[in-house]
């Protein structure tokens, strides 16, 4: 197991987190992930990491289906427009490339940079599923322990129904 896995399996364990991980090829987008995410059951997603005009970081984590509409979400925010943050901003801040973005790379965001937006369609799912810090592996938690998580990082989720956007 490579470290940041191991290192983002454990922060789960050290807060008490029960977590089921699956270990399978990279996959880079949805569509790739399709047939792994078959087999897994819960909510499975996709992560879009994003910089406002202004300068502010959101990290938005939704159903893989849910249409997120970048160009309107700023409104909802209160931020100027959005749009995709760079790669080495995702890197220095949640400690992940492209494709491994995921709900657990904001353990790495000790500074309170990046605002997290989860998707309501996701936080309604029973168990949910997230890459650990990188992208051979699904790791499935409740939805309850996708906001401990994120209240343990120190970043209080906003969610948001993107139907009504």
């Amino acid at each position: 197991m490579t470290d940041k896995k191991q290192i983002c399996l454990s922060a789960l364990t050290e807060m008490g987190i029960a977590y089921q991980n699956h270990d399978h090829a990279p996959v880079f987008t949805v569509e790739e992930g399709r047939d792994i995410k078959a087999r897994l059951p819960g909510g499975h997603t996709k992560n879009l990491f994003l910089k406002s005009k202004d300068g502010q970081f959101v990290l938005v984590c939704a159903l893989g289906d849910t249409a997120v509409s970048v160009n309107q979400l700023h409104k909802q925010l209160g931020t100027k427009r959005l749009s995709f943050g760079k790669a080495e901003d995702m890197e220095r801040l949640l400690g992940v490339t492209p494709g491994s973005v995921s709900l657990f790379g904001i353990m790495n965001d000790t500074g309170g940079e990046v605002r997290l937006v989860i998707d309501a369609a996701l936080a309604a799912c029973d168990v949910v599923n997230f890459h650990p810090l990188l992208n051979d592996a699904t790791t499935a938690i409740s939805s309850n322990d996708m906001i401990k998580f994120a209240k343990a990082t120190h970043h209080t989720p906003t969610v948001i129904d993107f139907t009504a956007i």
